[in-house]
């Protein structure tokens, strides 16, 4: 049997499985947090193009609180957009 066909459709959909609330945060829904699958499918999610937009996003956000400098923040920035453009270029 097939493993594809025993995941749901919103398998690995971060705007599902983890979307962008109204105060600007990332909350899972109880939904996901109730299903046998949610680790695999967080996981999923977030090793995909649209997990580094949320890494990206927790940096932005990090680097506005003051948790990081400039640098390290510029340093961080850099190396998700060379996996982005390493994730798009690969089939």
């Amino acid at each position: 049997m097939n493993a594809d066909r025993c995941k749901p459709q919103c398998f690995a959909n971060l705007d599902i499985v983890f979307p962008m609330q109204a105060d600007g945060l990332r909350v899972t829904p109880e939904e996901c947090l109730r299903c046998v699958r949610k680790t695999e499918c967080l996981r999923a999610a977030m090793s995909n193009r649209n997990g580094l937009r949320v890494r990206e996003e927790m940096l932005d956000r990090a680097y506005r609180g003051g948790m990081i400098g400039f640098f390290q923040r510029w340093s961080q920035k850099k190396n998700i957009h060379r996996l982005k453009r390493d994730k798009s270029s690969t089939p």
